[in-house]
């Protein structure tokens, strides 16, 4: 029986590219405390989360869950899954 470690490559050859997207400015410094807190870069945290999401899966544990709590507070995001496709900016 093979474990899931087992059956991914230790490494993969990708390529990528420079993209420009525009995002919420407070889930923005939420998402970059938490890439600081697993010490890992911006793009390596949406690509994990991104890929956890195609599979069903929720991508952080219990730690990473408290941590999102915390940054929550401190950057005043009150925002979650319900405003969805729901958010209209501000006109400048």
């Amino acid at each position: 029986m093979t474990t899931e470690q087992e059956r991914v490559p230790a490494s993969l050859n990708i390529e990528r590219v420079q993209t420009g997207f525009r995002i919420e400015k407070r889930i923005l410094k939420v998402l970059k405390g938490l890439a600081e807190y697993h010490e890992i870069s911006l793009g390596d945290l949406v690509e994990g989360i991104v890929l956890h999401a195609f599979d069903g899966k929720c991508a952080f544990g219990e730690k990473s869950l408290a941590c999102i709590g915390e940054l929550k507070k401190i950057y005043a995001l009150d925002l979650d899954s319900n405003a969805s496709h729901n958010l209209i900016e501000k006109e400048k």
